[in-house]
């Protein structure tokens, strides 16, 4: 990908970036910025995540991966990543690193970066430990629904084939309860980004 679709605040100082959102002339994506011609694609957005980790090990997953699908309009603060078990490495005070057990199926690459699939996203998001299970995670399931990147029924599939595995059962209630919510049958009123070039 042409490294000139984005700028980061190793090309300009951050206040000029944001004066020039405020001018019209940039848009935020995630953590850099580009004209509000570019096309807000999947590749674009996992290139901005890609600046960011640094560390090319390290893999997208839960809501930055659903941002980076485009289920949301924003990445989370900080960004999510994901690293199996066997890689040794911490992300800085902007990444927020897990250790999971995934797949190479698991995973496909955008502009260089390791982003966990939309089904794989779907099922971290809905096997979230407990209390940080919230709306944000719910509106980004939601939101890979919404936008054909998932479907309800092989997310189903897929976690009552985890067995025992911690959480798989409460994220087959969780998405059993999606289902019902509000939100599923009026995809708009959440946060799904079928979001306008200016948005990230």
């Amino acid at each position: 990908m042409p490294r000139s679709r984005l700028l980061t605040s190793a090309d300009w100082p951050e206040p000029e970036l944001r004066a020039a959102v405020l001018a019209g002339e940039l848009v935020p994506v995630g953590p850099c910025w580009a004209s509000p011609a570019e096309p807000q694609t999947p590749d674009l957005r996992a290139a901005a995540v890609a600046w960011a980790f640094r560390d090319p090990r390290l893999l997208a997953g839960t809501r930055t991966a659903a941002w980076i699908w485009g289920a949301t309009s924003r990445p989370p603060a900080p960004l999510e990543a994901c690293i199996p078990p066997q890689v040794r490495l911490h992300g800085d005070g902007g990444v927020r690193v897990r250790e999971v057990l995934i797949g190479d199926d698991d995973v496909v690459r955008l502009a260089s970066l390791g982003v966990t699939t939309p089904l794989r996203t779907a099922v971290d998001l809905l096997r979230t430990p407990g209390g940080d299970f919230g709306t944000a995670e719910a509106d980004a399931v939601l939101g890979l629904v919404a936008i054909g990147a998932v479907d309800v029924d092989a997310v189903e599939e897929r976690l009552s084939g985890l067995g025992t595995i911690p959480m798989a059962r409460q994220a087959t209630r969780r998405l059993r309860a999606l289902q019902r919510s509000p939100a599923q049958s009026s995809p708009g009123q959440s946060s799904p980004a079928q979001s306008s070039p200016g948005q990230s």
